[in-house]
């Protein structure tokens, strides 16, 4: 019998969390399977279920939640050998949009734990004064960071709308952030930009392909830089990016690169979701460092 821990965050994707979690046990135990549910309230929960539920030896750990709830219990995933199964219940998704997961199907997402190919894919990291922080999707820094900060840091109106509104405040201050940076072992030199992303996968913000070309799995970062922009011509760039034909624009810079250091002195830096860090940082790839359970085929 298969034994199966299975992590829940049921505040994810504002409340579908709980659901899915339902749905994905009853399906877990339909096959078969021993079930094991650990259910937390908060992000520091999360964390200490991850190391209680590896203490049952499963066969597998299903995480029922969104990237941020994956970016929780990341450090303990890749230190143990146990294959990950994602059931998507987010806001946005983007890492079981780039892995094929499926994304309205708690039931089937659940059922790769039984039946799914394992694939190893990378992990990027942020170092940031002491810490590292690891991530599975896309590091932002710059206007897009400061438009999820701006987001965040809002308490009025509720749902996108407050998104919107982040970005209109953030229109209006628009200004070019003086990075400088530096790629696999490269002097740190000026680049000025709108914005800087650092891609494992290829899009945040609920399907955005922010760094169209990237793949989980080959060993590099996808880095696009996007020059100083005036306020209409980065208005105009929107439709492109939500296409992911922005890479044609001759004010789009795209590069792969193992690592990169970048810093400017007003830097915000969040990836999946969460703030990291500030002013200045290092993002590497730590290739294959993550089995998870995929469609074959995918």
């Amino acid at each position: 019998m298969p034994r199966i821990s299975l992590i829940a965050n049921p505040r994810s994707g504002k409340g579908r969390g709980a659901a899915a979690a339902d749905a994905a046990v009853a399906a877990l135990r339909a096959s078969g399977a021993e079930v094991h549910v650990h259910a937390g309230a908060s992000a520091a929960d999360t964390r200490a279920l991850i190391a209680t539920a590896l203490t049952e030896q499963p066969d597998a750990i299903v995480v029922v939640g969104g990237d941020g709830t994956v970016s929780e219990v990341l450090p303990e995933l890749i230190e143990a050998t146990v294959p990950l199964a994602l059931v998507p219940a987010g806001t946005g998704n983007d890492l079981a949009r780039a892995l094929a997961l499926p994304l309205h199907d708690p039931t089937q997402a659940a059922l790769l734990a039984l039946h799914g190919r394992p694939r190893r894919i990378d992990v990027g990291e942020i170092v940031t004064g002491s810490r590292t922080v690891p991530f599975l999707t896309v590091a932002a820094l710059g206007f897009d960071a400061k438009v999820s900060d701006r987001t965040n840091r809002l308490r009025w109106p509720r749902g996108a709308a407050r998104y919107y509104l982040a970005i209109l405040v953030e229109l209006a201050r628009l200004a070019p952030t003086r990075f400088r940076l530096a790629c696999d072992g490269e002097a740190l030199h000026d680049a000025p930009g709108t914005l800087i992303a650092v891609g494992n996968t290829t899009s945040y913000g609920g399907g955005m392909p922010i760094t169209p070309t990237s793949l989980p799995d080959d060993g590099l970062l996808d880095v696009v830089h996007v020059a100083p922009l005036r306020r209409h011509t980065l208005v105009r760039l929107f439709p492109l990016l939500l296409a992911g034909r922005h890479l044609e624009r001759r004010e789009v810079a795209h590069r792969r690169v193992r690592q990169i250091e970048v810093e400017a002195a007003d830097l915000v830096v969040y990836a999946d979701g969460e703030r990291i860090a500030e002013r200045g940082c290092t993002i590497r790839v730590r290739p294959g460092a993550l089995t998870i359970l995929v469609p074959e085929g995918d």
